[in-house]
């Protein structure tokens, strides 16, 4: 059976229940950082009067991080869970260059409002 028809649940072969354990903690571990990410967001937008554009692009980055972690913590996990099922090699995602990226930017706007501040 091919990769694509198992679903998370059913067809395959029951993977070892630690592994399924350990992708569910990595799939809540992208949903707590999505919402460090916006709370970081929230707190930047009401914490930061000066300069307003700029905490407002900051607030805007960290939000948007958020929701892109948000949104591909899901599928992630799904297709991890059908590999294993499967018997295939894991999956690569690209969602730790984004995060790692993301959070580049971060710092460095955050460094760019220190010093100017």
């Amino acid at each position: 059976m091919a990769p694509e028809e198992i679903k998370p649940h059913e067809g395959g072969s029951e993977p070892d229940y630690r592994f399924t354990l350990a992708n569910e903690r990595t799939f809540l571990a992208w949903l707590r950082t999505a919402l460090g990410l916006l709370a970081g967001g929230v707190a930047v937008h009401q914490l930061v009067p000066k300069p307003a554009a700029a905490s407002a692009v900051l607030a805007g980055v960290c939000v948007v991080l958020a929701a892109v972690l948000a949104a591909t913590a899901y599928p992630r996990w799904r297709r991890v869970q059908i590999a294993m099922r499967a018997g295939e090699p894991l999956p690569r995602s690209w969602m730790i260059v984004v995060l790692t990226g993301g959070l580049l930017v971060l710092i460095v706007a955050a460094a760019v409002l220190l010093v100017l501040s």
